[in-house]
């Protein structure tokens, strides 16, 4: 969860390295809370069930929806932005993470990328944070 909190902080942060772990762990924790969200949600339909939009659980489907689209919003920045900074640990541009738009083909070499070991020692981007002791 710290991984996920680190990148949701540094959400604008286009600047720098992130290691594998950050990567994973913030992808890891953001599909579990979206798939929890999108479950209560649905619980919440079902329990609504034709009833006065103006009652508690009518009141909760908007509120828990706005908290949802707000963090999903947030949550895409921040995915960007680490996605970006896991791209230059390898010593990448972060635009390479436009290769994604290649159908299949372009996700395939960047999961390549972003699954490839950290380079040793400083590089353009910064210092290691892998190897920084």
């Amino acid at each position: 969860m710290n991984w996920h909190l680190h990148a949701l902080k540094h959400c604008f942060d286009f600047s720098g390295r992130a290691r594998r772990k950050e990567f994973w762990f913030f992808l890891l924790v953001w599909v579990f809370v979206c798939v929890a969200l999108q479950f209560v949600l649905s619980v919440l339909e079902v329990l609504a069930d034709g009833s006065a939009s103006g009652s508690l659980i009518g009141v909760l489907q908007l509120v828990l929806g706005t908290f949802t689209l707000v963090y999903f919003i947030a949550a895409c920045v921040a995915s960007i932005s680490v996605a970006v900074r896991r791209l230059h640990d390898t010593g990448r541009s972060g635009w390479w993470s436009l290769i994604t738009f290649v159908p299949l083909l372009g996700l395939l070499v960047f999961l390549l990328f972003v699954t490839e070991d950290s380079e040793r020692g400083a590089n353009r981007y910064g210092p290691s944070p892998k190897y920084q002791r």
